[in-house]
């Protein structure tokens, strides 16, 4: 059985090939100029705003009184990035704590920065565990799927390994 974080339901919904080696501890994030930008991010929000809040397997950017929020360099697979706070919102939920989510986009090279709104319904509950079914079928699988070879791959911190 897997332990689900934000992060695994990002990758799973981004790159099912990410995901699994992801969970399989095959980390090569660390070589990642992107990855890195990313950390920059929120470091940079977290020293000016509130810090990374943790509660259980979930770290979310901020709560407010009305929000998760969760802060992004790029809005490119933003199906991903709402999925990932519907998980938060549904942790939440399991505690009693109702939020409705916020995603703040911070592109470079950008004036304004995209905001989305995501907003807290029962719904919620039954997409996150279907969700965690799929996950787990993907955990158990003896090998990773096959490479997906798209445009957002050259990006990937994994698409050394995918490119062997």
């Amino acid at each position: 059985m897997v332990k689900i974080t934000g992060t695994i339901i990002n990758y799973y919904l981004h790159c099912k090939r990410q995901c699994w080696l992801f969970m399989k501890k095959i980390n090569l994030e660390d070589n990642s100029e992107e990855v890195r930008l990313g950390r920059v991010l929120h470091e940079n929000k977290s020293t000016t705003q509130n810090a990374e809040v943790a509660i259980d397997n979930i770290k979310t950017d901020k709560i407010t009184d009305k929000y998760i929020v969760e802060y992004k360099k790029s809005d490119a697979d933003l199906e991903a990035t709402i999925m990932q706070v519907k998980y938060y919102m549904y942790i939440l939920n399991q505690k009693g704590i109702k939020k409705d989510g916020k995603i703040e986009v911070f592109e470079k090279n950008k004036q304004n920065n995209k905001i989305h709104y995501i907003e807290n319904n029962e719904q919620i509950n039954n997409e996150i565990n279907e969700l965690k079914k799929e996950i787990e079928i993907l955990y158990n699988m003896k090998i990773p799927p096959k490479q997906q070879r798209e445009n957002k791959c050259k990006k990937c911190a994994y698409s050394d390994y995918c490119n062997l």
